[in-house]
């Protein structure tokens, strides 16, 4: 079933987008994770210039995004204040990776810059998960040193102007989750990601906050920042394919489900174990092609 993709200029088939989109809605419902991380260099390795890949995963993420906020909030598992302030963040930090993805893309570089992103992210993710699914399935390590969690880092307790966040049960400075906000922000801008790989740590490490909140406070950031970017990303890069982004909802939309029944069997260790060396093996391939020359050079530009 070949498909006209607009943006990419690129005629594809339509069924092999459906399937990834499938798969990373599988490693979704797996693994707890947006799947943008995963979706977008498997779209580059698939032809589709990392421009367009970027710009249309954000759209596939939104979409994820929305059932599970529902869902959390249903069970009051949402600091709405802690993530309004993260949304504000976000999308200054949108405007500036606006800025950035132009300035890259002016100087011919942003395919480059976003291949160096994801070999980066892709492999402390992958090696920070592969550590910590080792340390799981060893014997003899899983709770010997258990060290107590600190409520929240030293940096952001010397912040000023506190404010209670009564859901997460916190009397902290809300330029704390501002500037995260930004961080993510400007992630989801350049590499088309929801940056829940990053904002749940950080949440739970940085800001301290309640676990049970953290996910569902976290795709109320994700859900409202990357329909921001895809907004920019339209009206500045003209990067967004939207029947790209159709395609992979669709396959990601039926993918989590079939993945959050699988979840409920499988042993956690196991899967965290699967996920690190998928990431880890995308983190080398994405590494390898950036040594050697492109059978077609080429970027997409605005016209």
């Amino acid at each position: 079933m070949p498909v006209y993709l607009p943006i990419a200029n690129l005629s594809v088939n339509g069924l092999l987008i459906v399937a990834l989109g499938f798969l990373t809605g599988i490693l979704s419902g797996l693994f707890g994770v947006g799947g943008g991380f995963l979706t977008t260099p498997l779209l580059i390795f698939y032809g589709i210039p990392p421009t367009v890949a970027a710009a249309s995963a954000a759209t596939q993420v939104t979409g994820a995004s929305v059932s599970g906020v529902l869902a959390h909030s249903r069970r009051g598992g949402v600091d709405y204040r802690m993530g309004g302030v993260m949304v504000g963040g976000g999308i200054i930090g949108a405007m500036i990776g606006a800025l950035l993805f132009r300035f890259f893309q002016a100087i011919g570089q942003i395919d480059v810059v976003i291949n160096i992103l994801y070999v980066i992210m892709l492999g402390a993710i992958g090696i920070l998960m592969l550590r910590e699914a080792l340390d799981a399935l060893l014997p003899g390590r899983k709770e010997a040193q258990a060290i107590p969690r600190r409520r929240h880092h030293p940096l952001v307790a010397a912040l000023p102007m506190r404010w209670r966040f009564y859901s997460s049960g916190l009397y902290v400075s809300p330029l704390a989750p501002l500037i995260l906000g930004v961080i993510v922000g400007v992630l989801t801008m350049l590499m088309g990601v929801g940056g829940g790989f990053i904002l749940v740590p950080a949440m739970l490490y940085i800001l301290g906050m309640s676990g049970n909140v953290v996910v569902g406070t976290s795709l109320f950031q994700i859900l409202f920042v990357t329909m921001g970017t895809t907004m920019m990303h339209a009206i500045t890069t003209k990067a967004v394919d939207i029947v790209l982004a159709g395609l992979l909802l669709l396959g990601s939309v039926m993918g989590a489900q079939f993945g959050t029944q699988i979840a409920l069997k499988a042993r956690p260790e196991i899967l965290r174990l699967v996920l690190a060396s998928i990431v880890l093996i995308i983190a080398f391939v994405m590494l390898y092609r950036l040594g050697i020359q492109p059978d077609e050079i080429f970027t997409v530009s605005p016209l």
